[in-house]
């Protein structure tokens, strides 16, 4: 969501991420990336706000010591995930939160395109032998009931075909739900990605079990 990225941006992140201490990262437990867009970037948010940060602390509050990296860039759709899933999801990462799909909706984008997009990333994750979490969303039939039923079968399909763990609605609980939103009524404010982060927890914690 929000502004559309630049390549330029996008090498900058890449530029970021790429300097990040590695060894420090580590001592405070596993890599966990989150690939996503603007929710995750977090729109509107300080970063102590972002769903990053507030999923490493409830990871902690849980009991699972996890460094979770911000990979969010806004107005990303799955074509730009794509494209920067290599350099954006550092060697050192143990589990790829794979949250990307929210513009296409917007945008209005063919179901089968979105499909093959996040198909590729996470086949390209499968390869380099990283853990998956896919996070769904969920399309209003507001916009057309064939539209949102093959755009609803795209996450549960592909979390099966790719062995990945499915957490079925990012916005769960917040989209909707006035008070749990900044005023664009898109992205989520600081207490809706609180809810967001105690649902995605859960998942994201057994997912880093598996790399036990």
């Amino acid at each position: 969501m929000a502004e559309t990225s630049t390549p330029t941006r996008r090498l900058l992140i890449a530029g970021v991420l790429a300097a990040w201490p590695v060894a420090a990262l580590a001592a405070h437990g596993k890599v966990v990336t989150m690939l996503g867009d603007s929710i995750t970037a977090g729109y509107g948010l300080p970063a102590r706000a972002a769903l990053p940060a507030q999923l490493q602390a409830e990871l902690q509050r849980r009991g699972t010591a996890a460094v979770v990296r911000n990979a969010g860039v806004s107005g990303d759709t799955t074509a730009g995930g794509l494209a920067r899933v290599n350099f954006s999801v550092q060697p050192d990462t143990a589990v790829c939160v794979v949250a990307l799909g929210a513009n296409d909706l917007l945008q209005g984008l063919p179901p089968r395109a979105v499909q093959a997009n996040l198909d590729r990333i996470l086949a390209r994750l499968r390869q380099r032998n990283k853990s998956i979490v896919l996070c769904g969303l969920r399309a209003p039939v507001e916009i057309g009931r064939n539209y949102a039923r093959e755009y609803n079968a795209i996450f549960p399909a592909l979390a099966k075909a790719h062995r990945a763990a499915l957490y079925p609605d990012l916005l769960a609980g917040v989209a909707g739900v006035r008070v749990l939103n900044q005023g664009d009524g898109l992205h989520p404010n600081a207490q809706g990605v609180q809810v967001i982060a105690r649902g995605l927890a859960p998942v994201v914690a057994r997912a880093l079990a598996t790399q036990a």
